[in-house]
Formats: structure tokens, sequence, C-alpha cells
């Protein structure tokens, strides 16, 4: 199986909710929200693939990198490339409803565990896709972070301890999703967060908490002082709110504003592993990839995440040589070409 096989399935099984286009940016979805493509007039989706693919590299290739390392850590878990497959959730909302959330999930717990990363599962406005998200993960020994919508701060609670029961080394809250629409659509109370009520949810775990949704430095500021564990760099993959920047063009601020404070992800426009290397760049510890992983997994099932994984890998690691970084810790704002 190889990727263009793999594109070809995808773009059959996903009944139209997704063209699997040649270069995945936003164009052709803008404005299918239920679906996969960006709100509105799809600018903000769109915003984080052209930011990211304006950014240009210096080429070096009298260095001493020859034995790359691309491994790292996070949360005391090994990974063969700093990357997690994103909370995608909701076959029958928004992935053409041809497969089931449990056959799903499982092809991308499976294909990011058999390639060496970890998988991020999350929940939705059908309350029942979080518990199957969750049963799943369980059955591979909870080897996966699990983000909970920005419900009322009870119900997030409580949703918090099922994940603790499932195994999950890390939680997460998506606070970005406050406004998508998908959940509004099923009359789904969820709500923007003051800082102590972040902190009430920091405080009612043990586990690493990240936050999702930062897109400026005060408010990465403001996670930092409320104590998470980590941050995500992130407009929901421009699902949530029309006309914002690419991530790419707002990381870098954030990063040097509280890099060494909280590990800093980031998502959006993320699709190779020379884009990988650009966001590590610019000053992020690792990515999330979101609808790669679905055109992945619905078009080689968990061999077509492996396949994908295993192609950013080469790809990233190649990319590293041809920018003279020996390994991820090396990666730096240098590598970026400036006018």
């Amino acid at each position: 199986m190889n990727m263009n096989d793999i594109r070809k399935n995808a773009r059959e099984n996903l009944n139209g909710s997704c063209r699997v286009c040649k270069n995945c940016n936003g164009v052709a979805c803008a404005g299918e929200v239920p679906g996969m493509g960006g709100k509105g007039t799809g600018e903000a989706f769109k915003a984080n693939f052209d930011a990211l693919n304006n950014i240009k590299l210096n080429m070096r290739v009298m260095h001493d990198a020859k034995d790359i390392d691309i491994s790292t850590e996070f949360f005391g878990k090994r990974m063969d490339i700093p990357v997690f497959a994103a909370p995608v959730t909701g076959t029958t909302l928004n992935m053409g409803g041809k497969f089931t959330e449990e056959e799903y999930i499982t092809w991308v717990i499976e294909g990011c565990l058999d390639s060496g990363i970890y998988p991020m599962v999350g929940d939705t406005a059908v309350d029942s896709f979080l518990m199957t998200n969750l049963e799943v993960l369980k059955k591979y020994d909870g080897d996966g972070i699990v983000f909970i919508k920005p419900w009322e701060n009870p119900n997030v609670i409580e949703k918090i301890k099922l994940a603790e029961k499932s195994g999950a080394f890390a939680i997460g809250v998506d606070i970005d999703a406050c406004g998508l629409i998908t959940l509004a659509l099923h009359g789904k109370p969820v709500m923007p967060k003051g800082i102590e009520e972040i902190k009430e949810l920091v405080n009612s775990t043990k586990l690493p908490f990240i936050l999702k949704g930062i897109m400026t430095v005060d408010e990465a500021m403001l996670a930092v002082e409320a104590g998470v564990d980590a941050i995500v760099v992130s407009n929901h993959g421009g699902r949530v709110i029309d006309q914002t920047p690419g991530t790419a063009e707002v990381l870098s601020d954030i990063a040097k504003a509280v890099k060494g404070k909280v590990k800093i992800l980031v998502d959006g426009g993320v699709r190779t592993g020379v884009d990988v290397l650009k966001m590590l760049a610019l000053g992020a510890d690792g990515v999330l990839i979101g609808r790669p992983f679905v055109t992945a997994s619905f078009g080689g099932r968990n061999e077509g995440v492996t396949c994908y994984v295993n192609q950013l890998k080469g790809e990233l690691k190649s990319a590293m040589v041809l920018t003279g970084c020996k390994d991820i810790e090396s990666i730096n704002e240098s590598i970026i070409y400036q006018k």
C-alpha cells in the first residue's frame, strides 16, 4: 500500500465529506462545517496552510549532521517523531458516515502505536463518541491523550475522571471549541473559560494538562499562570472562527514568551515532514496533525496511518540533513530563510 492508493480509497470512503485534494488547503471545502472544511469563507483554514507554505528554509550541506535522531519525549513517553494524531472526532457528523466511530478511532490508535507515536482522542456533540474513544483507548493500555470540549466545569471534570480510568497519560481541553458550530447545532453548552475555571480543571487531575486553542501571547501567558503543562497553538483547523491568522504566523511570538515554561504544541496546515520541521524551528516542541490522519485511516485503516507516519519520518529526516540539524533539540529559527 502506498499513499496514492490510500488517497484514492479515502476519496471514495469519505462520501464527499472530503475531496482529498492534492493540496489539503481548505479551498474546495470552504464553509463546509459540518464536514471537513473551514468556517465561513474558509480563510482561517487557508491561512494555516498558506502561512506554513510561505516559510522557506535555509539549505545547508557543509556540516556533520549525518546520524539524524528524530525522536523526542513528551510526559515521560518516548516518541519516534514529535507528531501526535490530533483529536478529530465525529464520523457521522463530519466524515461521510461510511465507517463507525469505533472503526475509525481503532485504526488511528493502532496505526499510531505501531509507528511509534501517540494518538489523541476526543469528544463531540454525540456523547457516545467519547465513551467509544475511551473504551478503545483502554484496550490499548490507555496509550494516548484525551481531549474534552469546554463544557461546564462539573461536566468537564466528570469526563476527566472517565479519561483517567481509561489509562490516558495526559488530559486536554480544546477551549477553542467554545464556538464550534457542530456543537451549537446539537444544543450543547460549551463556553469560554476564565483563568480560575481553568485552574479548577488543572487541579482536578494529577495527569499533565494541555490547553488547546491558544493564538495570542497574552493568552499563552494566562495559560502559564493557570498552571497548565502544555498549550496547543491552534485555531481549531479554521473551523470555529473565520479570518484568523495561520498558526505559523503567531507561533514564534508565543514561543518567545513562554518557551521553557510549558510544552508548546501546534497544529494547523501541517501535512509533511518539512512542515513539521518548520513548526519546530518556529518554537514548537511538537505538532498535531488532523485531517491527514482522517485520510490515512479512511484510505488504508491502521496500515494507512502507519504508512503516513513513516512518510513523515522520512521527510523530516531528509529535511534535517539538508538544514544541518542532527536532532530535534538542534532545530531552531536559524534554519528559516529571512529576506
